[in-house]
């Protein structure tokens, strides 16, 4: 497993953080992750627990396609999805309040790597801490934009 965390804090409080990542998670992820060329919720209802859905990125020219699911939704605490089938990933959003701040932490977990990548693992592994850096980081400028 290869795993990246990075924090960041947002001036805008938890309420709106948790409802701008999780609650509107589809109508606004390809907004912080422009890599995001497709995404459909692939279930009704409003999103939580349970949730599916899909999409596609293009992350450094190549192309994937993956569904994943909502694992955890824990409103002002935690938002988790997880890939499934042929799509070892996990992403956690974790959201503490800071009287009128919010701190998130976004990790990434790859929970499998494929054999033939393993001579490649210190890349993969570079790419994705810079990915959760650069998730909060347009995180944090999309949210603080939204007060101005």
């Amino acid at each position: 497993m290869i795993s990246a965390q990075s924090s960041i804090v947002i001036a805008r409080p938890i309420d709106d953080v948790f409802q701008f990542i999780s609650v509107d998670f589809f109508s606004n992820y390809p907004k912080w992750s422009p890599e995001v060329i497709e995404l459909e919720q692939l279930s009704d209802g409003p999103v939580g627990e349970g949730t599916l859905g899909r999409q596609v990125r293009k992350d450094q020219g190549r192309r994937t396609e993956s569904t994943f699911r909502v694992t955890r939704f824990e409103p002002n605490r935690c938002f988790c999805c997880e890939g499934t089938a042929q799509t070892p990933f996990r992403v956690i959003y974790d959201f503490a309040s800071l009287e009128q701040t919010t701190r998130i932490s976004f990790t990434f977990e790859l929970l499998k790597i494929d054999f033939f990548m393993r001579p490649f693992e210190k890349l993969i592994e570079a790419a994705i801490r810079g990915g959760t850096n650069s998730t909060v980081h347009n995180l944090k400028g999309l949210l603080e934009e939204k007060t101005t």
